[in-house]
Formats: C-alpha cells, sequence, structure tokens
C-alpha cells in the first residue's frame, strides 16, 4: 500500500506540479490512513476498503479532537488518492465516492490596521543588516500580498527594481508578476546595497533572503523573526506569517482597488477565495458605524 501511496505522489508531482507543502500534507494525511487501516481495519490491500471504513477512521479523527477543516482536507486526500487508483486500474471501485465533506465555518482572516502595519514595518533595527533584511521583507509582503513560502523562494533575478515588479512562482506552479511599491524598492535596495553581501558571507548564493549563515532563509526562521518584531512593535494580537497577505489584500478593497485585480495579485484560482476579504471590509465598516454614529 505505501508504494501505491509513492505512486500517488510522484502522479502529483509529475502531472499536477503541486507545491512541496500541499505535497506534505497528502504524504502526512495517506501515512495515518495507512495507518488506520492497518492497525484497526486489519486491511492489507487497498482494493479491499471499503466505505465503512473510511468512514471509521473520519470518526476517529472526530474523536481525537481534529477540526472539521483537518477532516475536510483528509477526506480530500483519500478521495484523490482512491481516483487515481481506480484511474490506474490498481483498485476496482472507489469505496470515497459517497463520503460526505463536512461543512466547515470560514473564518475571516485576521488582519493588521494601517497603524499597526507602520509600527511593525518601523520596528527593525535599520543599523545592522538583520535589520535591513528584516524590514525588506516584511515592505516587500507587505507590497506584494507573497505568501511567504513565495517570499523565501526569491532569487536574485526575480527582482526587477528599476521596473518595479517581482517575478515569483506560486501555487501550482503558476507564475505571476507583482507591482512592487516605492517603499518596498527603496528598502531593497537598501538591504542589497549594505546588508545582504554582509550575511552572505564567503557562500555563493543567488537566493534573496538570507539567515545568519548567509543561507536561504526557513518558513520556521521568518516566523520566529515576526513574532521578536512583533513584540517590539507592541502589537498584541494574533499574528500569523500571513497577516500580512491578509492585511495587503483588505487594504487594497477597502481603498478602492477591484476585486479581479486583487485575486491576480494574490494568485488565487478561484475568486470565491478572494471574496472572503470583502467580508472582512464588511465587518470593519460595521465597527466603524456602531464606534461612530450617535444613534447606532
Amino acid at each position: 500500500m505505501k508504494d501505491q501511496v509513492q505512486d500517488f505522489l510522484h502522479y502529483l508531482i509529475v502531472e499536477r506540479s503541486l507545491s512541496k507543502n500541499t505535497l506534505d500534507a497528502y504524504r502526512r494525511d495517506l501515512a495515518q490512513y495507512l495507518k488506520h487501516l492497518n492497525e484497526y481495519e486489519n486491511i492489507s490491500s487497498l482494493n479491499d476498503v471499503r466505505r465503512m471504513h473510511i468512514v471509521n477512521y473520519l470518526y476517529a479523527l472526530r474523536d481525537n479532537g481534529k477540526a472539521s477543516t483537518t477532516i475536510a482536507r483528509n477526506i480530500a486526500s483519500i478521495r484523490a488518492f482512491h481516483q487515481f487508483l481506480l484511474r490506474e486500474k490498481a483498485a476496482e471501485q472507489d469505496p470515497s465516492v459517497h463520503i460526505e465533506t463536512p461543512k466547515t465555518e470560514r473564518k475571516l482572516p485576521k488582519i493588521l490596521s494601517t497603524a499597526e502595519v507602520e509600527q511593525l514595518l518601523e520596528a527593525p533595527d535599520y543599523s545592522t543588516p538583520f535589520g535591513k533584511r528584516d524590514r525588506a521583507m516584511l515592505e516587500v509582503l507587505y507590497a506584494t500580498g507573497l505568501r511567504v513560502s513565495e517570499l523565501i523562494e526569491l532569487k536574485m533575478e526575480d527582482i526587477h527594481l528599476t521596473m518595479g515588479f517581482i517575478r515569483t512562482i506560486g501555487k501550482g506552479n503558476k507564475e505571476r508578476i507583482v507591482p512592487l511599491g516605492k517603499m518596498a524598492r527603496d528598502a531593497l535596495t537598501i538591504y542589497l546595497d549594505e546588508g545582504r553581501g554582509q550575511l552572505m558571507k564567503k557562500n555563493r548564493t543567488d537566493m534573496l533572503f538570507l539567515n545568519h549563515r548567509g543561507e536561504s532563509l526557513s518558513r520556521q526562521g521568518f516566523w520566529k523573526i515576526l513574532k521578536k518584531l512583533a513584540v517590539k512593535a507592541n502589537i498584541l494580537k494574533p499574528l500569523t506569517p500571513h497577516t500580512l497577505r491578509h492585511s495587503f489584500a483588505t487594504h487594497l478593497l477597502e481603498n478602492g482597488a477591484d476585486l479581479r485585480a486583487v485575486q491576480e495579485l494574490l494568485g488565487h484560482a478561484d475568486i470565491s477565495t478572494t471574496q472572503i476579504y470583502t467580508h472582512v471590509t464588511k465587518a470593519r465598516l460595521k465597527d466603524i458605524y456602531s464606534t461612530y454614529h450617535p444613534r447606532a
């Protein structure tokens, strides 16, 4: 069964060009699924899997306190896997075909106000190479709405300061070109002129943002930097690496940007994903009304 999972993952890499993070999620989900089938259902062949076995596994996830979003993702992984087996004639039927996906509550993303963004952008110590790097990273994130994974994978050749844009490869290996504002260009110029060379040391790398060893910065490394800067900026609300991306989209819409344009900038395949930010702006308008209208 493990070999069949490997075949499926190889298919996702070659045919679907999925990102590493998505592949890792499939790998984790299916490893847990196979473990359940083997240990609790006594199944050694995927051809013997029936609908009740999948349902039992989903009940086990729920009993272990897994969120509905996690269960929904597991169903998607299991369904894609069984459809692959059926298509490749490695199985005679698809036991996941009538499994219902649980309804998930769509939470509004947490965002920063423009004042809080300013506080965060001013937090790095500009007198050090690390501060110049951190300021440049934050400016780029807020100016472009890049995912953190896209930010840390930027190479020198992806930055076009004179023309004012960044080239990035997003989900599904799709390229997109994102405009770069003046503040972000200025911060990047200072980092490239006065910070990156000191961080690079004796290494020769084309990665844009580097850690203290002169190597590519990791997601975990960025997350630690962000938490430290949030404390320094006295930002008390929950902050994640995606918060600046959420703030970028919301602030654009609040200032009159077209929803389709924001979709393109964020790299969303489906506009329904982008529409969540319209709910955020409506919620903020309601808060403003309640606070300032004398008859609210």
